[in-house]
Order: structure tokens, then sequence, then C-alpha cells
């Protein structure tokens, strides 16, 4: 009597090595992931016993734990956990804004400073305080959302709307920032009080970290991290075509709109309690997409650590290297990222040849 053959080998045992290769990959990222936040610890104790005047860790240990009231402990409690704690949250909302966008204009040069966003938050926190007196963080805030938001659309609209490419937005949004920040330096140099107030705003800086600074800008950016980690799925969706996003059952207007407004959160908090911190978003995703593939569910939460450890350690490095003075640390960044934008723009080039 004949008897069925037993079904192939192609179609079961493969099953086995395939999910064990995709266990494998997790395990990996999960344990890069385990490394990247052993970095940014070390990095948040270097913010913290590093700068113009050198803590050792026993005295960073006891600043941190038990407060005498001494200069060491008042230095560690009230200026350097302040600053660090900003840094840290700045840093997560730059990195996961710049990776956000990238995904959303299918754009691997995008980030909130080129396509204009940083720029549009601070000439609207300049206008607010020159022209309307506006003096307080909550304020800052506020401007800066409608700025990012409007010159959001702006960009979005001067690049072709739906019909926007990589190349279109990228031009809006280098010639809107370069008006934009054309109109701040004019407004401060008709302004000598605004100059005093914003010099080193403008360039970017953690040095005027305040507690009060950390619990009015926390909320915004712990929203926009919510959104941006909850849109993940169909932002890999969305970065394969719109076509292909929608056969997949993304929503295409909800999760743009949401990924503006996360984008719009993140960089309007960071540039009120900052200024214009330039090149974060564009060079972390860049970095975390070696280690993770091209998968958002990895790559946001990578870039939420990594770049709080770049952008702190930019403000170590920056307090080191002028003491006992310092360097702000938006120069820095600019100085790290102009190099990395060349490098980059000079790799797609050949690979369009």
């Amino acid at each position: 009597m004949l008897t069925e053959s037993p079904p192939s080998s192609s179609s079961g045992p493969p099953a086995a090595p395939e999910t064990g290769t995709r266990s494998g990959r997790h395990a990996v990222r999960a344990a890069g992931l385990a490394l990247a936040v052993g970095a940014l610890v070390l990095v948040c104790l270097a913010s913290i016993a590093i700068g113009a005047k050198a803590l050792p860790l026993s005295e960073v240990w006891h600043g941190l734990f038990h407060h005498s009231g001494t200069g060491g402990d008042v230095l560690v409690r009230e200026v350097r956990v302040p600053r660090t704690v900003l840094g840290l949250i700045v840093g997560s909302a730059l990195g996961l804004a710049g990776a956000v966008m990238q995904a959303l204009t299918r754009n691997p040069l995008a980030e909130p400073g080129l396509l204009g966003v940083n720029a549009g938050a601070a000439a609207a926190v300049v206008s607010a305080i020159t022209f309307l007196g506006v003096t307080s963080l909550t304020g800052y805030v506020w401007f800066a959302f409608g700025g990012a938001a409007i010159v959001s659309v702006a960009v979005y609209l001067l690049g072709g709307s739906r019909s926007a490419n990589p190349v279109r937005l990228a031009l809006a949004g280098t010639a809107v920032t370069a008006a934009l920040f054309g109109y701040v330096n004019a407004v401060q140099l008709l302004d000598s009080a605004a100059l005093d107030r914003l010099r080193f705003w403008t360039v970017g800086s953690l040095a005027s970290a305040t507690p009060e600074t950390v619990g009015k800008v926390w909320p915004f950016i712990a929203l926009g991290v919510l959104l941006a980690l909850c849109i993940a799925r169909p932002l890999n969706a969305l970065e394969m075509g719109d076509d292909t996003a929608r056969a997949l059952g993304a929503h295409l207007t909800r999760t743009r709109v949401l990924a503006m407004v996360a984008v719009t959160l993140l960089c309007g908090a960071a540039t009120a309690a900052c200024g214009p911190i330039v090149f974060i978003g564009l060079m972390i995703p860049h970095l975390v997409r070696t280690i993770t593939g091209p998968d958002l569910r990895w790559i946001l939460p990578y870039a939420a650590v990594l770049a709080p450890v770049l952008l702190l350690g930019a403000d170590v490095v920056g307090r080191v290297v002028a003491r006992p003075s310092e360097l702000q640390v938006g120069i820095v960044t600019a100085l790290l990222g102009g190099p990395v934008f060349i490098h980059l723009v000079r790799r797609k080039r050949m690979a369009q040849l």
C-alpha cells in the first residue's frame, strides 16, 4: 500500500535555525544596548566630576548622597547634577528627533538642525525675548514649539509637500535655516541687551542648567519620547514607501502627524532649554544603524541612549580644553559634526554614481 511521504525537510527544520538566528540578533542588540547604558552612566559620572574644578569620585559620591553644605556638595548638587540631567534628556531628545526625521523623510541627511526646526525654535525665542519681553523658560518653551512647528510646515511645503524628495527638503531646510539665523543675528546686533542675554544660548550651551530648567522641560521631552517610541513600527513601514506602508496596514497621515508632533516636542523643549545644538540628530542615527540595522524598534532606544553620551561627552571636552573657562557644547558638536556631514554627503554622492 502506498503511503504519503513525510513532509520534506525544506518545510520544517529551517525554521529552527532562522528562529535561532533572529534570537541571536536580538541578544546581540540587547547586549549592545546594555553596554550603551553602561557608557552613559560613565559619561554622567565624568560630567559630574570634571569641570573648572576637578572633583575626585569620593567627593562626587558624597555630594550625591550626603548633603553637608560643603563647597563640593553644593557644586555637585546645584550645578553639575542639573547640568548632567539636562544634557541627558536634551541629548535623548535630539537623537530621537533625528532618527524620526530621517525615517519620516526617507533622507539619511535629515536632521532637525539641517531642516530648520532648531532655527525656527531659536528665531521664535529670540523674537519673544526682544519684542515681547518674555524672560521665563516656560515662555521660551511655548514660543520654541510654535517656531519649530511653523518652520517644519514651511520646509515641507517649500520642498514640494507630497512631491518632496530628500534633496529638495535638504535645500529648503538649508535656505530657511540660513535666513532664520541671519534674522537672529540681526536682532541681537540691534538690541545690545538681547545680545548679552542670548550670546551663549544661541550657540548651544548646558552651562545655565538649573533644577527649575530640568523640571520645566522634562514633561515635554518625556511626551515626545513616548510618541516617538510608539510609532516605531509604522515608521518602519513608511520607510519602505507609501504603497508598501499602506499594504502593511500603516496609517500614513496619522503616522506623519504624530512624527512631526514628536519632533516638535523634542526639538522645541531642547532648544528652549539649551539653544540650537546641531548635528547630534545627524550623527547618532548613522552610528546606531551600523549596530542595529534599519529596524527603528531598535534604532530609537539606541539613539535615546547614545545621543546623550555624545552630548555630555562633548560638554566635558568643552570644559577641559578651555580651562578655567569653557567651550560651549554647541561649538564642540558643530566641530565634530561638520566633517561627519561632509563624509555622509560624499558617500551618498558616490553611491549614486
